[in-house]
């Protein structure tokens, strides 16, 4: 009597065919995974321009004198008498110095506005004097990859955002 000799399993050929496949679906995948971050990554700028803009009126009305903090800096700083600070410390960190927060460095600045207090006078005894004026801005940490656009506020608390750096009030920041 004769054995029947069983072969089970997959060729070399199916094998190959399978990881090609494999390899063309993530193809088509990985780039429109990268675009899904960088757009949360943006979308993570915008609410951040917005809790700085958010600090700002909180900061001038508790703290500043009805002024303005001029840094990122002074907004990290908690009031001397107790409490949080007016930002969150990976927020405060930000910076091109220090660390991203999701792809973005934050900047605030004071265009050249009227002190109001003192950096001593203030309930933070900031680094700074407080202002009738701030600027600021967030741009990519690594353009075209971390994100696309650049976003920036002011004093009037309305968010702007452009294709290239938003470097002054004069860039598309009304003054009001």
């Amino acid at each position: 009597m004769k054995k029947m000799q069983k072969n089970e399993g997959f060729t070399l050929i199916e094998l190959l065919i399978v990881v090609a496949i494999i390899g063309i679906i993530a193809a088509i995948a990985v780039p429109g995974l990268l675009r899904a971050r960088m757009s949360g990554n943006e979308a993570s700028a915008i609410g951040s321009i917005r809790t700085i803009a958010s600090a700002e009126a909180t900061y001038a009305s508790a703290c500043g004198g009805g002024g303005y903090a001029v840094t990122l800096d002074d907004l990290g700083k908690a009031p001397t008498a107790g409490g949080p600070s007016f930002i969150p410390t990976d927020l405060a960190n930000a910076n091109a110095a220090n660390a991203l927060k999701s792809g973005y460095f934050f900047t605030v600045t004071d265009p050249g506005g009227t002190t109001v207090l003192t950096s001593a006078s203030t309930c933070n005894a900031a680094g700074s004097d407080s202002s009738t004026q701030f600027f600021a801005t967030t741009e990519p940490g690594d353009p075209g990859s971390t994100g696309t656009r650049y976003f920036a506020t002011d004093h009037s608390g309305m968010i702007r955002q452009d294709t290239a750096a938003l470097a002054d009030i004069a860039s598309g920041i009304p003054l009001q």
